[in-house]
């Protein structure tokens, strides 16, 4: 997951180098949303996808909501990190980008995973032939 984290900042960073408008602001604040997304699977890997998005949009959430308060804003004059990690002003536009930028990774997520799990029953503690027969 760190791999994919890098991938959405690097992604992020390299729109910022080339936009200067809208497609900046939004796609940034989906690209954030989804490495928080890939940094909870990193700290939680068995987590199940729906849990692991709703987690990952409360964060994102929590920050822009503290960005109502003012200290984002002064720890982001201190600090490059802290401007990017914590942004500077609330905008409520970017609650809705959040949940744009978890959703479709909650869905692939789901989607792999339910392959993996019917390519792979013995892996499954709830369908595998052991888990049933000790049942």
């Amino acid at each position: 997951m760190p791999v994919a984290a890098l991938l959405f900042l690097g992604l992020a960073l390299l729109i910022r180098a080339v936009d200067d408008g809208t497609l900046r602001q939004y796609s940034g604040t989906a690209l954030y949303a989804s490495m928080v997304w890939a940094m909870v699977l990193f700290l939680w890997p068995r987590m199940a996808p729906v849990p692991a998005g709703i987690a990952a949009i409360a964060f994102c959430w929590v920050v822009e909501l503290a960005q109502l308060t003012g200290v984002p804003a002064e720890l982001s004059v201190r600090s490059v990190a802290a401007r990017l990690a914590l942004g500077v002003q609330f905008d409520p536009v970017d609650l809705a980008w959040y949940p744009a930028g978890v959703v479709p990774l909650t869905v692939l997520h789901h989607l792999v995973r339910a392959r993996h799990r019917r390519s792979h029953p013995a892996t499954d503690p709830i369908r595998s032939p052991d888990a049933r027969s000790a049942a």
